[in-house]
């Protein structure tokens, strides 16, 4: 396989990893909406070792552009896995903290729920 195939193949890979964080972290707010907040947290740490999986990808990537074994050029699918990559990774900070919050808010909403039924 030549360098610049090898560079699809590992930008596929990261596109593959990161597409799969995605359907986990949607899964994930499932979850949250309906208040099952265990189950929303193993679908984040699964996205977040998928997310890991491709960002070890991309660090090799980049590396072997460092050491020049890859061409300087212009990759824009590698761009792209790059993109998809980061726009995920907000996704998972974001749904991360929106269990927080709602965990929160349900605890706060359950402590009212029981003091009104007293």
């Amino acid at each position: 396989m030549d360098k610049d195939n090898k560079m699809i193949n590992e930008a596929m890979e990261i596109l593959l990893h990161a597409g799969e964080s995605r359907n986990m972290i949607l899964e994930a707010f499932d979850s949250i909406s309906n208040f099952e907040f265990e189950k929303a947290a193993r679908r984040l740490n699964d996205a977040h070792k998928e997310i890991v999986l491709a960002h070890k990808v991309q660090t090799c990537v980049l590396q072997n552009i460092a050491s020049e074994i890859y061409p300087e050029e212009y990759s824009i699918l590698f761009t792209h896995a790059q993109d998809t990559l980061m726009t995920i990774y907000s996704e998972y900070h974001i749904a991360k903290k929106i269990i927080g919050i709602t965990e929160k808010l349900n605890d706060k909403i359950t402590k009212v729920e029981e003091n009104t039924n007293v």
